[in-house]
């Protein structure tokens, strides 16, 4: 938050660009009950999927001085030197608060990065390093990725990623998708990647989760080592386990489940195998085809009445939680209008420390 005293509630608030960080201060702006306008001639993929449930207000073009009457703060993440300038010499003739962006997280006392020293892992030049941002809370960001996006020149992110953290003066590359629509190819996400690298540039590859768990990480290193481009992963909290902890589920807990299988809504479904699962099913990228899911696992044997837990946007302040069984699940998530993205939970974890 940039004004944690200010309160927001009923207020209208001018966010002036769209990019990826124009993405993040929305949700929060909406949190706080700010009423939000963004003035940007386009918009992010994390805001156009977000847009059509008119919870902010959007006019498609570039902000103008009289866009800014009445308004009772202007957000500006993502502008240049130009438009903050003139955003400043608007908001100072009417009174307004004016926000820049800035870094979510702050390093600790006596920290290198306070200290004038390198901070490490160092970020070379030339190189890709791949980082897992972990569920969704900037604060669930490791250390590690953080002093990574620090030195980064470029960081090109995915939708939900903590973009946030990333300092102001660093150049984002917006490449988020969302189900079913990948307006960025991966194939022109790696020769993004490549193609910064071998400008000298210090890339940093930011990822929502961990890398390697269903977020095409393997497909970057492996494009990266054959274009002789230097590439180092940085792990992330996988949003398979923290968000359901983030709302009290232990994906494993002794004497009810002694595993759990994480799979891909986006492939091939097999409800036969996964009915023969007796441990917890995490299902990352399915809410799109819960119903297929839950009908497929009954259909193969699994008790109607297992429960199920869908966690939408897990560790934000938009968490919301949708309980039921495989037989219900669809229908109450239908009735709560919860979408992308959650993660959805099949299992007697469910109800380990949460009420029945």
């Amino acid at each position: 938050m940039a004004f944690v005293s200010l309160d927001l509630r009923g207020r209208r608030v001018v966010v002036a660009t769209g990019g990826a960080r124009a993405g993040a201060r929305v949700r929060e702006l909406l949190a706080d009950g700010a009423q939000v306008e963004v003035i940007s001639p386009t918009i992010g993929a994390d805001l156009t999927q977000a847009y059509p449930d008119r919870t902010f207000v959007w006019t498609s073009r570039v902000v103008v001085a009289g866009d800014l009457d009445g308004a009772w703060l202007v957000s500006a993440p993502d502008a240049d030197a130009e438009l903050r300038e003139r955003l400043r010499a608007w908001c100072d003739a009417r009174g307004i608060w004016l926000e820049m962006v800035q870094s979510h997280v702050q390093p600790a006392p006596g920290t290198p990065a306070q200290a004038g020293q390198p901070a490490s892992p160092a970020v070379d030049a030339g190189s890709v390093t791949l980082v897992g941002g972990g569920p969704g809370d900037p604060d669930l960001l490791t250390l590690a990725g953080w002093k990574a996006l620090q030195q980064a020149d470029v960081v090109v992110t995915d939708r939900l990623a903590p973009v946030s953290v990333v300092p102001a003066q660093t150049e984002i590359i917006d490449v988020g998708k969302t189900p079913y629509h990948h307006p960025v190819p991966q194939s022109e996400i790696n020769e993004i990647l490549i193609d910064r690298a071998r400008q000298g540039q210090r890339v940093v590859r930011l990822k929502g989760g961990d890398p390697y768990l269903l977020g095409r990480g393997g497909e970057e290193v492996l494009a990266c080592r054959a274009a002789g481009v230097p590439v180092h992963v940085i792990p992330g909290i996988t949003s398979a386990f923290a968000g359901p902890a983030a709302a009290d589920i232990p994906v494993t807990h002794r004497a009810i489940s002694h595993g759990v299988l994480v799979i891909s809504g986006h492939d091939q479904i097999e409800p036969d195998l996964l009915a023969r699962w007796p441990h917890t099913i995490v299902v990352l990228m399915g809410m799109g085809r819960l119903r297929e899911l839950a009908a497929g696992l009954v259909g193969a044997g699994r008790a109607g009445d297992t429960p199920v837990a869908v966690v939408h946007r897990a560790s934000t302040p938009q968490q919301r939680v949708a309980s039921g069984t495989l037989a219900t699940i669809a229908d109450v998530v239908a009735e709560s209008a919860i979408g992308n993205p959650a993660v959805i939970v099949v299992g007697e974890v469910t109800r380990v420390l949460r009420p029945h």
